[in-house]
């Protein structure tokens, strides 16, 4: 049983000003309020619903029949439905505001409730598994009906070597709310509780605030917001040094017990993506990390008339980009334009997330930072969270989170248990959507000092995504390891840290004393472990797809919105073959590596 629960992204941009009217989320179509009787009658009838599925079907899987089981797989649909509404609505209210404590309790005991509701459930995967191959296989023979969800028994029926004995998997669902999803809350609450103290500043700023002076034109500002980040961080370095032991201890158990040949091995599964495609999309962008990261931040180092970049240098603007901010206004025309040129049904999808309270944008005391896409569930809409504060790369991010939201709407069509869709995949369509709109923004620039400043910016976020996210996923299997041998100290997690991004973003930098801890900010880490390749994934896929696109394959639209509204129903194979592209393939990598390092081509030749 999924419990759908939002998760910030691991970067976040913001600043202040006036941007017009940002809007809140409207979260009625879920539930009126935390009192309204819908909500305590669906907490009722899903405790009820749990109860009657397990009397109904429990040791009884082996004995139905194709009709008999294909009745039974919907029922457990409707209960993940049910519960998926639920928390769906206590998490988003959360998010608006962790530092609530009346919003904080509403989610735990929402998330305590419907754990204990679905414990009874814990049989259905597990007495599932145990068919027998070829007595599933002649049952999905006899119906249709069945056979349609036979990708979502093949990623059940993947964890078959790896599940426990019935007692223990309920054992663990019921321990799961003091578990990760505890240190998970102790992590959100106090990274949204941190203040930070930045020279200069009229008074103490919040993460997303920070964060967003390290893409200020003024150096001494960004160095201060630098600083600021190293010192708090630093000071919290035990606690979030405990949490990251505990959860890659507990992690580390499961996985034992489960015989998973490494930590790793689960988030493949779950995404049904082979271990040889992501050792090989690794490999890709770490060999290309010299063309690509080493090669662009030398040439900003010279743009910004420097021997060496400082970590505060990383995201700066380039001196001839005039500063701007963009109102809202103005970001929702040119996102919804770029959907539009390329197909008008991209921007029909998009324009209720506007129109109809699905997007909650400001900056607000408390509100988690990021941004991130919820799909919610089929039934219901999915909601977009943005803390849009008018920097050019937040028009970006609206861009992508509305890609994933138009994605979620028309995978809907699959229903609760086929619509969701792979990490790995699920990044695609909102790549795809920043893809767009920064073409038709690059389209559109009729200087050639406005050309250098959207490449730029263009590269930089390309290499955030494809080789900071692989950075990330060799220091997250490089903590996971040293955790195995034993605790780990914050300087041991901070050496880690270093040993990836000296790597990774060359010999452009020095990196001066503090940047060390900042691996303590990045939710991904503690959410959701190893998640991180998805984006370079994703990045990789969008940018062979555009490729395609912009070679004028036949009916690209129509391949593109069928792949979209798959959702999980197909493997990576069949969703890419229409477009000629094989993620299988190590070369297919090369493709979206290349496109990255054309631009810098393009920028390098500027300079000629």
């Amino acid at each position: 049983m999924s419990l759908p629960l939002p998760q910030p992204v691991f970067d976040a941009h913001a600043a202040s000003g006036g941007f017009g009217d940002l809007p809140d989320w409207d979260l009625s179509d879920l539930y009126l309020s935390p009192d309204a009787p819908d909500f305590a009658f669906d907490m009722a009838a899903l405790d009820k619903g749990c109860s009657a599925f397990a009397a109904t079907y429990e040791g009884k899987l082996a004995g139905l029949g194709a009709a008999a089981l294909l009745a039974c797989v919907q029922e457990y649909e409707q209960i993940d439905v049910l519960a998926g509404r639920l928390m769906s609505y206590a998490g988003l209210r959360y998010y608006q505001n962790t530092m609530d404590s009346e919003r904080a309790k509403f989610m735990a005991d929402a998330q305590d409730r419907v754990t204990n509701a679905t414990t009874p459930l814990v049989f259905f995967s597990l007495e599932f598994n145990r068919l027998e191959d070829a007595h599933l296989n002649r049952l999905m023979a006899e119906s249709s009906g069945l056979a349609r969800y036979e990708p979502v028994f093949d990623r059940m029926r993947a964890m078959r070597p790896h599940q426990l004995s019935d007692e223990l998997e309920k054992f663990l669902h019921d321990e799961s709310v003091v578990g990760a999803s505890a240190w998970n809350r102790l992590f959100d609450e106090t990274m949204a509780g941190l203040m930070f103290t930045v020279s200069g500043e009229a008074e103490p700023l919040n993460l997303e605030a920070t964060l967003n002076l390290l893409t200020d034109p003024a150096r001494p500002r960004r160095e201060a917001a630098a600083r600021a980040l190293a010192e708090v961080f630093d000071k919290n370095s035990r606690l979030f040094a405990r949490v990251h032991n505990t959860l890659a201890k507990e992690k580390e158990i499961h996985d034992r017990w489960r015989k998973m040949p490494t930590p790793q091995h689960g988030r493949h599964l779950s995404n049904h993506v082979e271990p040889e495609v992501v050792e090989a999309l690794r490999n890709a962008v770490v060999a290309a990390y010299p063309k690509l990261s080493h090669r662009y931040y030398r040439l900003k180092a010279k743009w910004l008339g420097l021997e060496k970049l400082q970590v505060w240098d990383r995201n700066a603007p380039l001196p001839i980009e005039t500063p701007k901010l963009v109102d809202w206004p103005t970001a929702r025309a040119m996102v919804m334009d770029a959907y539009g040129a390329f197909d008008p049904r991209m921007a029909d999808l998009a324009k209720p997330f506007f129109d109809k309270g699905w997007i909650d944008a400001g900056v607000k005391p408390g509100k988690a930072p990021g941004a991130f896409a919820h799909p919610t569930v089929t039934t219901v809409h999915p909601y977009v969270m943005l803390n849009y504060l008018g920097k050019p790369r937040d028009v970006m991010t609206l861009a992508h989170e509305l890609g994933h939201g138009v994605h979620q709407v028309l995978a809907a069509g699959q229903g609760e248990l086929l619509a969701s869709t792979p990490l790995t995949l699920a990044e695609t369509a909102s790549v795809f959507g920043e893809m767009l709109t920064f073409r038709k923004l690059l389209d559109q620039a009729t200087t050639q000092g406005e050309r250098k400043t959207l490449l730029a910016g263009k590269v930089e976020d390309m290499i955030n995504t494809v080789v900071r996210q692989i950075a990330f996923y060799d220091f997250e299997c490089k903590l996971h390891a040293a955790r195995a041998e034993g605790e780990l100290t914050p300087d041991d997690i901070n050496a880690l840290w270093m040993s990836v991004q000296a790597e990774s973003l060359g010999d452009a930098f020095e990196f001066t004393d503090g940047y060390e801890t900042f691996w303590a900010y990045i939710p991904h880490f503690v959410h959701s472990p190893f998640y991180v390749y998805a984006y370079a994934f994703g990045d990789g896929l969008v940018n062979a797809l555009y490729a395609a696109f912009a070679a004028g394959l036949p009916e690209f639209q129509e391949k593109y919105f069928e792949m979209l509204k798959a959702g999980g129903s197909k493997h990576h194979k069949e969703l890419l073959a229409p477009f000629g592209l094989d993620a299988s393939d190590p070369k297919f990598w090369d493709k979206g590596l290349n496109m990255i390092a054309g631009f810098i081509d393009e920028l390098e030749a500027m300079e000629a």
